[in-house]
């Protein structure tokens, strides 16, 4: 592909169910196509050399919903931690996976196959991919809020000290060294963020794709990267 590949691609993950009761299904089988739609994503982006790939897969807002089916998308979270673990291939292609939210809001078990998972894939190097799970963009804000205040007023920082770059050390994307996204990707024709990575997202390109996400293809994956190619990227300047 010609002309330059962004180098972080976020995704909010939209319109699972509504795929499903297009096709009379239960709303719960659409959950699992979207998860192999995720598999086949990260494939995609290691071919392309896309570098980090964050995923909105469950937002804080979402525990709203009925509680059978936070106990179902749970519990499809925890079966593909299960599988991305057990995926000799994604280890060779250079995954690392790392879980971004609100960890204090997940179940033992799962939280503790998750961090297992990052244990596992912490020397790859090769795509980043990060989970949001019970995550939101204003609470991450505000974690990170806390954070600083703490160290603040314990003495570990000073007040001068404090600017972006060092706000940007107390976020869930600590661990990359720069956590700007270049392009945000939202399926299922919905136009907004619904707190998906506020500050990360700053100065991205964004594009929204008619298709519910059990139905993203490859080429709309090269479609969107396209728009963002044609697109001058000012920063405000």
């Amino acid at each position: 592909m010609k002309g330059e590949i962004p180098r972080h691609i976020g995704v909010i993950l939209d319109g699972n169910r509504r795929w499903a009761s297009q096709r009379s299904m239960n709303p719960y089988l659409g959950h699992h196509v979207g998860a192999d739609k995720v598999e086949q994503l990260i494939r995609w982006c290691g071919k392309l050399g896309i570098k980090i790939l964050t995923l909105y897969v469950l937002s804080i807002e979402n525990f709203a919903r009925s509680e059978g089916e936070v106990e179902e998308l749970l519990n499809l979270l925890k079966e593909e931690v299960a599988r991305a673990e057990a995926d000799e291939e994604l280890m060779r292609d250079g995954v690392r996976f790392k879980m971004i939210g609100g960890k204090e809001l997940l179940p033992p078990d799962l939280l503790a196959d998750m961090e297992e998972l990052e244990m596992k894939t912490e020397e790859n190097d090769q795509l980043v991919v990060n989970i949001a799970v019970a995550y939101g963009g204003k609470k991450e804000i505000v974690d990170a809020a806390r954070k600083m205040a703490e160290d603040l007023l314990g003495g570990r920082v000073k007040l001068d000290e404090i600017d972006e770059d060092l706000f940007q050390q107390y976020l869930y994307t600590s661990h990359l060294e720069d956590p700007s996204v270049d392009l945000v990707i939202r399926t299922s024709g919905e136009k907004r963020l619904s707190g998906f990575l506020l500050w990360q997202s700053a100065y991205s390109e964004l594009v929204f794709i008619d298709a519910h996400w059990p139905s993203f293809r490859s080429i709309d994956l090269m479609r969107a990267i396209r728009i963002y190619q044609h697109r001058q990227r000012r920063f405000g300047r």
